[in-house]
């Protein structure tokens, strides 16, 4: 998984998995979900996202429980 922050254009984007982009549909405004060609979802990006966040700079990762 990729955390990426573009401040010139305020978007933050949340790569999943690195399988090619098929598909892409803004579920909500300012929040565009990406998928693959089977509709498995591989990244998301929100838009605005300095007005989204607390802080789109910061990122905070936590494990919680066992890995399968």
């Amino acid at each position: 998984m990729k955390v990426t922050y573009d401040a010139e254009v305020d978007i933050l984007r949340i790569i999943f998995t690195s399988v090619a982009v098929e598909e892409s549909d803004e579920d909500r405004p300012g929040i565009v979900i990406d998928y693959d060609k089977d509709g498995q979802i591989v990244g998301m990006e929100i838009l605005n996202a300095s007005k989204r966040t607390e802080n789109p700079f910061a990122v905070e990762y936590a494990v919680l429980g066992k890995a399968a």
